[in-house]
């Protein structure tokens, strides 16, 4: 995710760096040097500037793309956001987790750590699990011996959830731990569950190929015809206008494209590192764990 001040006056013309140019530069520079291509052509056979296209049509065009455009984005905008809220949410039930912990089981500080730390690993799982990595090696830093039977399971966030579950369970059977307080704690295991599985059903449901497919069409058709419509009404100013235009509709689909995967590692993409990190922080230090990790930091304005 890209941290840095809204720009002002003249940075809006340069900055780069979070920008969507980048990753869109070829294609506008391809659509500027054919209205380059099609304002010669236009200059040097008068009959092609007097009969051109006329603009009408690409004005229709036009507004119906930044419509379905616009649609697009709103729908990859909601899940880059639920994405967040989801990771908002898992912070929310771990520190209230890992508070309920420090209160119900004052007697028994191994059992709260091995809890705790079952947390942690929990949410370097998951990360690694969205994003396509390999889950067991994430978890495994906090596990301790005997639990390491649960790095083999194919879904290791799950595990961890069952494993934490299992902890728990062992002082509600010996009668040490009340099953109302023992309700409490499975609260919490399910809302982490929920949140995995809200997370996977993002990251696994894509928005419909052939809506996205139609979108890229229309953008590349919009923008290759353009320089003929204009060509003859504005002579040399056809690559200028034509490369804005461009950059509008390459952009909104380009930006469409990065949210609609929130869990990527693009630069609007959301920081999963540092949500995990700020998770680890804050249940450590309700263990009474030092020194503490130090929150991760924006490097060059992105924050993993």
């Amino acid at each position: 995710m890209i941290i840095r001040p809204r720009p002002r006056g003249w940075q809006l013309l340069y900055i780069l760096r979070g920008s969507i140019v980048p990753a869109i530069a070829p294609r506008v520079l391809a659509i500027g040097l054919l209205a380059v291509a099609v304002a010669l052509f236009a200059k040097l056979h008068a009959p092609f500037a007097a009969d051109g296209l006329a603009v009408a049509p690409f004005t229709l065009l036009g507004l119906v793309l930044s419509i379905f455009l616009s649609f697009r984005n709103n729908a990859c905008h909601e899940r880059w956001w639920e994405g967040r809220k989801q990771w908002g949410q898992l912070l929310i039930e771990a520190r209230s987790l890992a508070r309920q912990a420090g209160a119900l089981l004052p007697e028994d500080p191994r059992l709260r750590r091995r809890v705790s730390w079952l947390l942690i690993g929990f949410a370097h799982a998951l990360a690694a699990r969205l994003r396509g990595r390999d889950e067991a090696a994430a978890a495994a830093p906090w596990l301790a011996p005997d639990q390491a039977h649960v790095l083999q399971r194919r879904n290791v966030p799950d595990a961890l959830l069952a494993q934490a579950a299992d902890e728990l369970a062992g002082p509600l059977r010996a009668g040490a731990l009340d099953p109302y307080l023992y309700g409490c704690f499975d609260a919490r295991l399910h809302a982490l569950s929920s949140v995995q599985a809200a997370c996977e059903r993002i990251a696994g449901t894509p928005l419909p190929f052939a809506y996205t497919l139609l979108l890229h069409r229309c953008a590349w058709l919009f923008c290759v015809l353009l320089p003929f419509g204009l060509a003859g009404a504005l002579g040399w100013a056809t690559p200028v206008v034509s490369m804005v235009l461009a950059y509008a509709f390459f952009g909104l689909d380009q930006l469409g494209e990065e949210l609609e995967e929130p869990f990527g590692l693009e630069s609007n993409d959301l920081p999963l590192d540092a949500l995990v990190r700020t998770l680890e922080i804050d249940v450590r230090d309700a263990l009474g764990d030092h020194p503490l990790p130090a929150p991760l930091q924006p490097q060059d304005y992105l924050l993993h």
